[in-house]
């Protein structure tokens, strides 16, 4: 049975220990030691890293046997490790870990206080830290509400004790939770304000915490999930987020408090700009269709358009699309569009009162850009890989060989 150090003391950093066995997971090496300060993954909480003699470690795994197991990304050996060796944690990571636990847990109690809102999951990731309410709604205000509570038990600095009690001192502790586990139960109190069964690690005093800030609510199916940030992770939060009103505000030539009406009106300017722009927009496309009807090449009794566009003359497949119904519907039309670019494209149609199998003419353009795509008689379309302006102009000459040919 490993010493496990971090429940005995959780600023323990550095520790000499015994190796008892070389083991092997997952096809990594990995070590048992007499005793650690690595808290292994478990409980909604992260393993530590950190290196033993050096090689770091990547990862703490705790086995169906009890067993700890430090593991390495790299091949050891035993005579990497002399008696004893040295352990030594990412403290950084560590304390980060321990200041959100804390703030887990008081952050959950002020939940249940303020909305009745219990706890139900929990996840402590690197970027993201969660806990899950067993709501599927909770007020602005209770959640305003519990963050006060949460930052008042932080600004006491209030006591936070860990430990093994006896089945005595058990029975006149009242747990916010009913534990979930058997056997020989550790205990995490906030002197005053709260207790509850935890095998994490935690801080001493709640002022280590800094401070926690919730970033958001959102509804899971019948649940809540609650976004928070602690210490240096709630600093950067707000760092990044200043950083980014401070230059809004710059840009827009206003003050922090009136952010949201500056976007307002913007988004009413740029509303009524896209609709403007979408007539004069379509106006063009309205023009544009009307000239290349009278470049139209004869073919016996069929006008024939075709035209390549590139993303200079601002249109898109969209625009063929709206261009080709416009010139067949003109009558006894055959039209041929293309679009040059990264997603290249093909739009052929033709009038209702005419013969012709653009579906089928496709087929043949397609095959010298390599595109892929299909349609009807009177209407096809395709593409979708890199093609310039002279490849595309090719497939149009092509389909428009294979249609007449027909």
């Amino acid at each position: 049975m490993t010493r496990k150090l971090y429940y005995e003391d959780a600023y323990i950093r550095t520790f000499e220990a015994r190796v008892l066995e070389l083991r092997r997971v997952d096809g990594k090496s990995a070590v048992v030691l007499d005793q650690t300060a690595f808290y292994p993954t478990g409980g909604g909480q992260p393993n530590d890293r950190g290196e033993i003699n050096g090689i770091p470690v990547t990862d703490v795994v705790k086995q169906e046997d009890e067993a700890i197991l430090h593991v390495f990304d790299c091949e050891v050996s035993p005579a990497r490790f002399g008696a004893p060796v040295t352990g030594k944690l990412d403290w950084q990571r560590r304390f980060d870990h321990m200041q959100h636990h804390t703030g887990q847990h008081i952050l959950s109690a002020a939940f249940e206080e303020v909305a009745g809102a219990r706890t139900v999951g929990f996840h402590l990731g690197v970027e993201s830290v969660t806990i899950d309410l067993d709501k599927p709604h909770i007020k602005d205000a209770d959640c305003e509400a519990a963050e006060e509570i949460a930052n008042r038990v932080v600004f006491h600095n209030l006591p936070v004790r860990a430990w093994f009690p006896g089945d005595e001192e058990l029975a006149e502790i009242t747990l916010r939770k009913e534990p979930a586990v058997e056997g020989r139960l550790r205990v995490v109190r906030i002197e005053g304000f709260d207790a509850a069964a935890c095998g994490g690690t935690h801080v001493c005093r709640t002022g280590e915490i800094g401070q926690i800030k919730v970033l958001k609510l959102e509804r899971r199916g019948d649940k809540t999930r609650v976004e928070f940030r602690c210490g240096r992770r709630a600093l950067h939060d707000y760092r990044q987020k200043n950083y980014a009103v401070n230059t809004l505000t710059a840009m827009l030539t206003v003050g922090a408090w009136e952010l949201d009406a500056a976007v307002e009106r913007l988004q009413e300017e740029l509303k009524a700009a896209r609709s403007a722009f979408n007539r004069a927009h379509g106006a063009l496309l309205h023009y544009e269709g009307e000239a290349m009807l009278r470049e139209a090449v004869r073919r016996g009794a069929v006008r024939v358009v075709r035209r390549v566009f590139t993303g200079d003359d601002g249109y898109d497949a969209g625009d063929l699309n709206k261009l080709a119904a416009q010139l067949a519907a003109a009558g006894d039309v055959v039209v041929l569009l293309g679009l040059a670019g990264a997603k290249a494209q093909l739009v052929l149609t033709r009038s209702e009162d005419l013969p012709h199998n653009v579906a089928s003419a496709l087929k043949r353009g397609l095959a010298v850009i390599d595109g892929r795509g299909g349609g009807r008689p009177g209407y096809a379309a395709g593409g979708g890989v890199s093609a310039s302006p002279a490849q595309v102009e090719a497939a149009l000459c092509a389909a428009e060989q294979a249609l007449f040919e027909a």
